[in-house]
């Protein structure tokens, strides 16, 4: 029993042990749960100090890998097109869920959260713009500004594809290093049981039994998100304009759901999830063998609803104001980062970090909110397979109709 929890698949069992610990411990010893908090401040701060190195790595691998000339072809660029707008969409309706739900309202704390920090004033795009095109970009490594990163990852890595050969060893170089930035955060990754037990009983010492029904009515809002984007960017586009019978669509939804539920990865259910395409759903092997791996690397409707939910219930818990033009920014940002950063090892909780700190929100409740992360991974991976598959779908349809009017 013992060794299998700590086995390296089951960290989220000892992760759930350390919560239940951590809550204890709140509860049991206040002062000692204050004086402790240092252990989780320095769990974060790890975090914190991968989130460069791995979306360099990330976004640079991501592209030299990929890249290939069928890339380029209209069925690419319709895919990626498609994929942005599933994701913009999959943003505004899990915002819409978040805003009636409100998980950081309404919630009794013995000592109300207070955050001194600065979120900033109105947006300025104009001086976004500049951030995002900065003349140093070893400083904006250093103010860990991460958008410029991507940028400047995404352009080098694409340098390097167009010099061909001579490019082999910055690859291989890349893809090396890679690997190693994943296993140092594989390694950090570990020490969260440690970090959330000191986070959690952090919290229930400040804030008292309050911070479990915030934690509830999180969890709750990501998933009523998550079904709200299945409906109404998924399965409404999928019925009516690709014209899949509902019952067969939802029938293969249910299937992918066993799998991403149980993984909770994305590329290990994409042998499955392309099966189902074809087999069940009778979309064209050649298209789905394009279209699903790299949803698996770009398309993260499930991190949509993850960075919505995530900024208003910060943003509520501590009294914050969140204004329409950082909303817009954050729906950008969103974008990017999600499409930039495939396949982390832990990476829901690293996103999550650098979208907090991009936009100078607190980050203190990540270490409850790792503990029940699980739970929302099931759902957030979910949706980011079956928004592949309607992604699928829809491409089908249009190369069907474009194949009809070229004939």
């Amino acid at each position: 029993m013992i060794r299998a929890i700590f086995k390296k698949e089951n960290l989220y069992i000892r992760i759930a042990i350390a919560f239940a610990a951590g809550i204890l411990l709140g509860f049991l010893a206040p002062q000692f749960s204050i004086d402790i908090r240092v252990v989780g401040d320095i769990y974060l701060n790890l975090i914190k100090m991968m989130i460069i190195p791995v979306l360099i790595c990330a976004v640079m691998t991501g592209i030299m890998n990929a890249a290939d000339p069928a890339s380029l072809r209209r069925i690419g660029l319709k895919t990626v097109i498609l994929y942005i707008a599933m994701f913009l969409a999959s943003f505004a309706v899990s915002f819409a869920v978040a805003l009636a739900v409100r998980p950081g309202l309404r919630t009794s704390f013995g000592s109300r959260p207070e955050y001194t920090g600065k979120i900033g004033g109105p947006i300025d795009f104009s001086e976004v713009l500049r951030e995002v095109f900065p003349d140093n970009i070893f400083e904006a490594f250093a103010a860990n500004n991460i958008l410029p990163v991507i940028i400047f990852s995404m352009l080098l890595a694409i340098a390097v594809v167009s010099i061909g050969e001579r490019g082999k060893p910055v690859k291989d170089f890349m893809n090396s290093l890679s690997e190693a930035v994943f296993k140092m955060l594989s390694y950090i990754m570990e020490t969260s049981p440690l970090g959330v037990m000191s986070l959690v009983a952090f919290s229930v010492a400040e804030y008292g039994s309050g911070i479990f029904m915030a934690i509830g009515k999180y969890v709750l809002c990501c998933w009523l998100a998550c079904i709200a984007v299945f409906i109404i960017v998924f399965m409404i586009p999928v019925v009516t304009y690709a014209g899949t019978d509902i019952r067969k669509f939802l029938r293969a939804c249910g299937r992918i759901a066993l799998m991403t539920m149980s993984t909770t990865s994305s590329s290990a259910t994409l042998p499955t999830t392309i099966k189902v395409s074809t087999e069940d759903l009778g979309a064209p092997e050649s298209i789905s063998s394009f279209t699903l791996p790299l949803g698996c690397t770009i398309n993260m409707c499930g991190g949509a609803c993850s960075f919505c939910c995530l900024a208003l219930f910060v943003s509520d818990f501590y009294g914050l104001e969140l204004s329409f033009g950082r909303i817009i920014a954050m729906a950008i940002a969103a974008t990017v980062i999600n499409m930039a950063a495939p396949g982390i090892p832990g990476g829901g909780i690293v996103l999550m970090t650098s979208f907090l700190t991009m936009f100078s929100l607190p980050v203190d409740l990540l270490g409850p909110v790792a503990a029940v992360y699980r739970l929302l991974d099931m759902a957030f991976t979910t949706i980011n397979v079956e928004g592949d598959v309607a992604a699928n779908l829809i491409i089908a349809k249009s190369e069907e109709k474009v194949l009809k009017l070229q004939s």
